[in-house]
């Protein structure tokens, strides 16, 4: 995680952080098959984002210790625990998700970000949590950005953007 000079903080892969500064902007650039997952108190106007690269933790204990974010198992379990450590309650929460992208095999079966994609949802129901938007799937790399104060998120991909 850096932050610069401008309130701004970029989230590299595996990574994750939670704000209730409302000048603060969260970054996370080129998710391909990773996902982030975008949590945000309505109310108390707390943010947090996790960039997400693989659905199970079981590969690499080490990893999972060093880098709970890395995966869904244990990255969103993560970043809703600093939510609430924030005072976020879990009633006031809406998450959206963005990335899952199939980016360097089209015709690759063993598509990791439409698995992950499907981790993260399966965990979000099991809590009896779910996603209001989505932007996932296809075949383009996305850059996102969440505005704190706001709840804002800006995706960016090939010069091109949009909301959710």
């Amino acid at each position: 995680m850096q932050r610069n000079e401008m309130n701004s903080i970029v989230i590299g892969i595996g990574e994750y952080f939670v704000s209730d500064e409302p000048s603060d902007v969260i970054k996370t650039y080129a998710l391909g098959s990773c996902v982030a997952v975008i949590m945000f108190d309505k109310i108390k106007k707390i943010a947090g984002l996790v960039h997400i690269a693989l659905p199970d933790s079981m590969i690499s204990v080490e990893k999972k210790n060093n880098l709970p974010g890395y995966f869904a198992d244990t990255g969103i379990f993560t970043l809703l625990e600093e939510m609430k450590k924030k005072g976020a309650n879990l009633r006031d929460i809406w998450i959206k998700i963005i990335g899952g992208a199939n980016v360097l095999h089209t015709e690759y079966k063993f598509d990791i970000g439409i698995r992950n994609v499907l981790a993260i949802k399966k965990i979000l129901w099991r809590v009896n949590l779910g996603v209001i938007a989505e932007d996932i799937g296809g075949k383009i790399a996305r850059t996102c950005i969440l505005n704190v104060g706001t709840g804002e998120i800006t995706i960016s991909s090939n010069n091109n953007k949009w909301k959710i």
